[in-house]
C-alpha cells in the first residue's frame, strides 16, 4: 500500500484534498495531549465520509454487552471511551453559503502536521463565483496546559463580501462503534458568562453501578478583524458565537478559539466550571502566540530526549518519529490512573481501553526515553487495580489476581470468551515489566512496596490455574488461548506456561529477598513459596525431539503445516478472507506466540536455540497483528537476519502512514508504535539490560547511512551513534558508569 503523503523527516504533509480518503487522513493527522485528543476533522462544515472523533482521557461508558449466548464470568458490560463534545467546529459562511470541501471546488490544498511542534496547520482556497476565497487553520492541543485547545483561523476573499464565523462546542454527539446506537450523554445545558460559553454534559446512569463522569467545555474567542456584528447563542446542546465581517477584497479577518475541557476526574463537580473559565480568561489574557510558544517549548523538550535520528532514509526517519509523536500525544505519564489504549485519541476500535500492549511493547519505550517516574506511573496503575483483578479471578472461580484484557478499573470488560477466560497469559505481560523496570533502573523501592503485591497476586492465580498430570507427573495449563489469537481453547501454549513457570520462580526469588516482618504482612508462608518453586521446576513445557524446537502447543505438530507464501495472494490476509473456523484450524499464526517468550527470556536461551524456533516460526506467521512485525524484528536482529530485521522494521515503522493492514481509517495503532522504537533500539543497536548492566552490539542497515539516539538511563542521559565507520556511546550528563559494547567492557 503506497502512502498518500509527502515523506518528510518532520512533516506528514497531504497536499491533495482526498475525499475518498477522508477517514484515514483523519487518523494520521489525530492530535493528543494525554488529557485530550481528537482525530484530524475539518473545524468547517465537511458533508461528506468522515468520522468525528473528540476523546477525553479517562472518560468511558460501560456499554451493553452483547452475545449470542451468556455464560457464567462474563462481564457485564463492554467499556468503551466515548465520543465526546466536538470543541473543534468552527464553521465559515461566505455571504449566505457555509464553506464544505465536500461541496466546494478547491484550487490549492495543502494540511501538514508538524511533529516537532505539534501542530497542525491546513490551508486551501476554494473558487466562488465572485472569486477566491483563501482559509488558513491552525491547532494544537496544549503541552503544558493539559486542558487546552487552541485554534487560529484566518479567511481572505477576493472580492468584497460578507464573512461569518461560528465557532462553537456541540454537545449531542454518539459513538460510531457503539452495540445499540446509544448517545451516552444526557446534556445539562450551556450559558454564558463575560464573554466566556459552557456547556456541560454528565455521562448518563448506567445499571452497572460504574463512575459518571460530568464534563465541562468553555469558550472564548479573540476576534482579528473589525467585526461588524457578534454574538454568543446556546441552547441544550451547543453554544455558539457568530462573528460578522464586511470586508474589502484582499482583508484578512479571523479568530483564535480557545476550549478548556475540565471533568469531574480532576476537580470537584462544583469546580467544574470555574476551572475551565480560569482556564479561558487565563488563556485569552496570555493570547495565541504565546501560547503556542509554550506549547512548542514543552515538545522541544520532549523531542531533546526521545528522537531518533537515520540518515540516508527519509522513509524510516519519518516513520519513528510519527509514532513517538503519537505515543507522546496519547500518554505522558502525568497520570497513574491512565494508560495508554491502542488507539489512543484517534478512534473508537477496541473501545480505547487498557490491553497487555502497554508492558510488553510501550514500557521499555516510556521508561528508556520519557523517564523513570513515567514508566513507575504505568506499573502503578496495575497496582491501583489490584483489586479488580483479584476480582477477575474470583470470577473464574480462582484464587489469586487475574489482571484483564480490556479494562479501565481493573475489572475485566471484554466480551468475547476466548479472550476473557483463556488469553490469561496476559497476567505474565504484567510481571515482566515489573522485572524490567527493576532490571533497567536498579531502583527495588516499586518492587518491594507495590510491585511485589501483584507478582504475589498474580502467583496465587497461576498456582490455582495450573493442574498436575499424574500421568506426565508434571504441572499443566489447559483451555488456553496464546498470544496467537487464531488458536482458541488450546492445551499447554508454550508461551503461557513457560511465562507461567518463569514468573512464579521470579515471584519466589523475590519474596525471599523480603523482611519476615514484610513477608508475614502479605501473608505468605515458606511453604507457598516452596509451591511456587514445585511448580515452577515441573511446569510442562511442550518441545519436539526430532524438529529441536519448543512447540507452539500440545496439537500444534497435528496440523497441516504450511509456510505462508504456499497461500494463494487472493487468500491474504485471511482474517478478512477465511471464516473463522477454517483459521482456527490453519497452522497460520497472527503474531509472535513462542517466539514472544524467547523474545522476553532471551537472556536464558542461546542463539542456536533462538534461531531454530525463528526458522520453524516465523514462515508460517501471517503477521496480521500490529504487534507482530517489532518482535520479529529484534529477534531477527539478535540472530544475524538483518534483511529480515530491516523489512519487519519498516512494517511496524510505517504501518499506519502506509496503510499496511488497511484499517488505518478505524485509527492508529498506537501501542505497537513503540515496536518501531523497539526494533531500532533493542533490534539494530542490540540494547540489553538484563544482565544488570548496559549493553549493546549495534548493526547498522545497509539502506542507513547512520543512526543516532538518547536514552535515559539510571540518571544518565546517554547518546548512541551508528554509523558505517564507527560507533559511538557518549554519556551526556550523570555519572560515569561501565558499560558493554560488543562484549567489551569500557567506561563511559
Amino acid at each position: 500500500m503506497q502512502t498518500i503523503f509527502k515523506v518528510d523527516p518532520w512533516c506528514i504533509v497531504e497536499d491533495e484534498l482526498h475525499k475518498d480518503d477522508m477517514r484515514l487522513s483523519e487518523s494520521i493527522m489525530s492530535l493528543g495531549n494525554g488529557h485530550m485528543g481528537m482525530r484530524g476533522n475539518f473545524e468547517e462544515t465537511y458533508t461528506g465520509d468522515h468520522h468525528e472523533g473528540n476523546y477525553v482521557a479517562g472518560v468511558w461508558f460501560p456499554d451493553k454487552t452483547r452475545v449470542g449466548w451468556w455464560k457464567n464470568g462474563y462481564p457485564l458490560y463492554f467499556g468503551k471511551v466515548i465520543n465526546a463534545m466536538n470543541i473543534l467546529s468552527l464553521r465559515i459562511r461566505i455571504d449566505k453559503e457555509e464553506i464544505d470541501l465536500f461541496k466546494d471546488e478547491t484550487t490549492y490544498y495543502r494540511r501538514v502536521l508538524d511533529m516537532h511542534r505539534g501542530v497542525l496547520r491546513r490551508e486551501f482556497t476554494i473558487e466562488r463565483e465572485h472569486g477566491l476565497v483563501h482559509v488558513q487553520f491552525e491547532r494544537f492541543v496544549s503541552a503544558e496546559r493539559p486542558e487546552l485547545l487552541a485554534i487560529s483561523c484566518r479567511v481572505k476573499a477576493d472580492y468584497p463580501c460578507r464573512i461569518t464565523l461560528f465557532p462553537e462546542i456541540l454537545a449531542d454527539v454518539q459513538n460510531e462503534d457503539s452495540n445499540y446506537s446509544e448517545s451516552f450523554w444526557d446534556l445539562l445545558g450551556a450559558e454564558e458568562e463575560e464573554d466566556v460559553a459552557y456547556i456541560t454534559a454528565r455521562t448518563r446512569e448506567n445499571p452497572f453501578g460504574t463512575p459518571r463522569f460530568t464534563v465541562t467545555s468553555a469558550m472564548g474567542c479573540a476576534i482579528y478583524g473589525e467585526e461588524r456584528k457578534d454574538h454568543i447563542e446556546t441552547d441544550k446542546t451547543r453554544v455558539m458565537r457568530k462573528i460578522s465581517f464586511d470586508v474589502l477584497a484582499g482583508e484578512i479577518v479571523g479568530v483564535d478559539k480557545f476550549v478548556c475541557v475540565a471533568t469531574d476526574r480532576d476537580h470537584s463537580e462544583a469546580e467544574i466550571k470555574n476551572s475551565a473559565k480560569a482556564g479561558i480568561i487565563s488563556a485569552l489574557s496570555t493570547g495565541y502566540d504565546a501560547l503556542l510558544r509554550e506549547h512548542e517549548r514543552a515538545w522541544e523538550s520532549r523531542w531533546e530526549k526521545a528522537d531518533i535520528t537515520i540518515d540516508g532514509d527519509d522513509e524510516s526517519q519519518q516513520g519513528i518519529r510519527f509514532n513517538i509523536f503519537q505515543l507522546f500525544s496519547t500518554y505522558y505519564g502525568e497520570d497513574a490512573r491512565l494508560n495508554i489504549g491502542p488507539k489512543g485519541f484517534t478512534g473508537e476500535k477496541y473501545g480505547g481501553a487498557t490491553y497487555w500492549d502497554t508492558e510488553a511493547y510501550c514500557l521499555p519505550m516510556y521508561l528508556a526515553i520519557a523517564g523513570e517516574k513515567v514508566a513507575e506511573n504505568l506499573l502503578k496503575y496495575r497496582w491501583l487495580q489490584l483489586d479488580g483483578a483479584y476480582h477477575n479471578a474470583r470470577e473464574q472461580g480462582l484464587p489469586g489476581a487475574l489482571f484483564p484484557m480490556v479494562t479501565f478499573t481493573g475489572v475485566e470488560c471484554h466480551n468475547e470468551w476466548e479472550i476473557t477466560f483463556e488469553e490469561i497469559h496476559r497476567n505474565n505481560a504484567i510481571a515482566y515489566a515489573i522485572y524490567h523496570y527493576t532490571q533497567y533502573t536498579g531502583n527495588r523501592e516499586y518492587l518491594e512496596t507495590m510491585g511485589i503485591e501483584v507478582l504475589l497476586g498474580i502467583a496465587r492465580f497461576w498456582m490455582g490455574r495450573v493442574h498436575y498430570s499424574k500421568r506426565k507427573g508434571m504441572y499443566m495449563i489447559h483451555g488456553v488461548t496464546g498470544p496467537n489469537e487464531y488458536e482458541n481453547n488450546v492445551n499447554n501454549n508454550w508461551y503461557t506456561n513457560r511465562m507461567t513457570a518463569w514468573e512464579l520462580s521470579y515471584t519466589a526469588e523475590q519474596l525471599m529477598t523480603l523482611s519476615p516482618e514484610r513477608r508475614a504482612e502479605l501473608h505468605v508462608s515458606e511453604d507457598e513459596i516452596a509451591r511456587m518453586r514445585e511448580i515452577s521446576e515441573n511446569m510442562y513445557l511442550p518441545y519436539d525431539k526430532d524438529l529441536d524446537v519448543f512447540v507452539q502447543h500440545d496439537t500444534f505438530l497435528d496440523k497441516d503445516l504450511m509456510h505462508v507464501d504456499d497461500l494463494l495472494p487472493e487468500d491474504r490476509p485471511i482474517n478478512q478472507k477465511w471464516s473463522w473456523d477454517r483459521i482456527l484450524r490453519s497452522c497460520f499464526i497472527k503474531q509472535a506466540d513462542t517466539l514472544q517468550g524467547l523474545y522476553f527470556l532471551e537472556h536464558l536461551y542461546d542463539k542456536e536455540i533462538i534461531r531454530r524456533n525463528y526458522d520453524f516460526y516465523e514462515p508460517m506467521t501471517v503477521h496480521e497483528s500490529s504487534l507482530s512485525p517489532c518482535v520479529h524484528s529484534i529477534l531477527a536482529a539478535s540472530i544475524g537476519y538483518m534483511d529480515k530485521a530491516v523489512e519487519f522494521y519498516l512494517r511496524t515503522a510505517r504501518l499506519d502512514l502506509d496503510n499496511i493492514n488497511n484499517d488505518t481509517r478505524d485509527g492508529l495503532h498506537i501501542t505497537s508504535m513503540s515496536g518501531s522504537w523497539l526494533s531500532i533500539v533493542q533490534g539494530f543497536a542490540g540494547m540489553r539490560t538484563s544482565g544488570g548492566e548496559l549493553a549493546f552490539t549495534p548493526h547498522l542497515p545497509e539502506r542507513w547511512d547512520s543512526y543516532s539516539f538518547k536514552i535515559t538511563y539510571r540518571e544518565r542521559l546517554i547518546e548512541v551513534f551508528v554509523s558505517k565507520a564507527e560507533t559511538k556511546v557518549t554519556r551526556l550528563s550523570g555519572e560515569p558508569l561501565s558499560i558493554i559494547l560488543n562484549g567489551e567492557k569500557m567506561y563511559i
